[in-house]
């Protein structure tokens, strides 16, 4: 599959034989001004601030020199420069890698994960990845079981296509198998067993690990562990033990749900303090941000989340615990297939980017679902639970919607770095921390390198 192809996206759907539109809803179901009305209001200040905090927190001054084999530097110089790669992480969940129904439609899935991301959340829910006690369910020859694609299928394509990968999660009571129902010392003995093996497998290749997850969310949990007044704590020293080089993420859904924001005396915010006081090694803090609200009544019941004062307070606020910040879950509904609906989504998804890129503490960002129709709910079913929002960046035909489009647009045309111009000895230039391909040319010899640029790494050197 071509490029060209893929974004075709009507001539895509019909090559996977489906038809577009084929949920379509009739009309859209949100209201534009509503929904945006303090985004707005703040329109000018938000602008100004997230404008100031991309120039400040994304971009660095570099410097190349294009020297001889000698080390003498050139007096004339061509310079292409190029980046490849961002610093920054932007990426999907990568439940479906393997699940979806065609070869065709897995194909144009798979390319469209490599087109806009760097990075992906892998399935490692226990109850998924050990349904039986003592057959797991981690080689690419596994038993398959929608939405938790094995790990091997999932890492191996992460690690082959150059994308970071991130598990999710390590503890998470919801998601425990029925067997682990036991006392607290064998739940304990159960998870060392967990944390252990998945160590041993994935460790190097997988470099970033969620260790708790939703600990506030509906519970409490049957596990017996979950209510011990040192869980957290035993969790994560758990996790530094057998995770000693990789980094150790929280995250949670709970930080935004209370309308009036208590800053550093919000419930998420004290567990992650108590944990760093009592010497647990947190690495990130994951900040979850789902918007299912009713169609009809979205507007109200996200103003006191859409406002960019309360979003700026809230990354300010986590900023204190000096730790980065990741996005890690997020769903922004379009209710329908209207393309009002899907242009208010990709409207809000800029905006959100913007402010999150924007913050010197935020790390990466995650959108959940890629597809409509293969959320939390029966495949297809666009009525069914979390489907029904229509939260994906693609349709259910796999054509890409606005909001996806407006994530490559960020991150492969605002927020890159490219130019070609004659150079001094040194090539002095301004531009996004990341990764970069670099060609000199001089006296019509020419040699490429790829070269990181990043804080403390500000210049290079290339020969010829």
């Amino acid at each position: 599959m071509t490029r060209r192809e893929f974004m075709a996206g009507a001539t895509l759907a019909g090559a996977a034989g489906i038809t577009p539109g084929v949920f379509a809803s009739g009309g859209a179901k949100l209201n534009r001004d509503a929904t945006m009305a303090l985004f707005d209001k703040y329109r000018d200040e938000t602008e100004a601030r997230v404008s100031a905090g991309i120039e400040k927190n994304r971009k660095g001054d570099f410097s190349l020199r294009v020297v001889a084999a000698d080390g003498r530097p050139f007096d004339r110089a061509h310079v292409k420069v190029t980046q490849v790669r961002h610093d920054f992480k932007y990426g999907a969940n990568l439940f479906l890698l393997g699940e979806i129904e065609t070869e065709r439609r897995e194909a144009i899935y798979e390319e469209a994960c490599l087109r806009a991301f760097n990075c992906a959340t892998l399935a490692f829910y226990w109850d998924g990845l050990e349904p039986e006690q003592g057959k797991p369910r981690y080689g690419v020859d596994s038993p398959r079981l929608y939405r938790r694609p094995p790990p091997d299928l999932s890492v191996d394509w992460c690690v082959r296509h150059g994308i970071e990968a991130k598990a999710h999660c390590l503890y998470y009571p919801k998601y425990q198998p029925d067997w682990v129902k036991s006392s607290v010392a064998r739940e304990k003995e159960l998870l060392e067993k967990r944390f252990r093996e998945l160590s041993e497998r994935y460790a190097s290749r997988v470099p970033m690990w969620e260790v708790t997850n939703e600990c506030f969310l509906n519970g409490p949990w049957e596990p017996a562990l979950y209510l011990e007044p040192d869980m957290i704590e035993w969790v994560y020293k758990l996790a530094a033990r057998y995770f000693p080089n990789n980094r150790l993420i929280a995250n949670d859904d709970f930080w935004h749900r209370a309308r009036e924001f208590l800053g550093t005396r919000s419930d998420y915010y004290m567990m992650v303090e108590n944990a760093l006081l009592k010497g647990c090694r947190i690495d990130g803090v994951g900040l979850q941000l789902h918007l299912f609200k009713r169609a009809e009544t979205f507007a109200e019941d996200t103003r006191y989340i859409l406002d960019p004062h309360r979003m700026f307070a809230i990354l300010d606020a986590f900023a204190h615990l000096k730790r980065p910040l990741h996005m890690t879950e997020l769903t922004i509904p379009a209710f329908s297939d209207d393309a009002r609906d899907e242009t208010l989504q990709a409207e809000l998804l800029r905006t959100l980017y913007s402010i999150w890129f924007s913050h010197p503490a935020m790390e990466g960002i995650i959108y959940w679902n890629v597809v409509d129709g293969y959320a939390a709910g029966e495949r297809g079913d666009m009525t069914s639970k979390q489907n029904a929002y229509y939260g994906g960046l693609l349709r259910y035909d796999m054509t890409p919607k606005p909001a996806y489009e407006a994530i490559r647009e960020l991150f492969g045309r605002r927020w890159r770095t490219e130019f070609e111009r004659d150079s001094g000895p040194t090539c002095a230039f301004r531009g996004f921390y990341g990764t970069y391909r670099v060609e000199a040319t001089v006296n019509g010899r020419s040699a490429v390198r790829e070269i990181r640029f990043s804080r403390g790494a500000e210049s290079a050197e290339i020969t010829v």
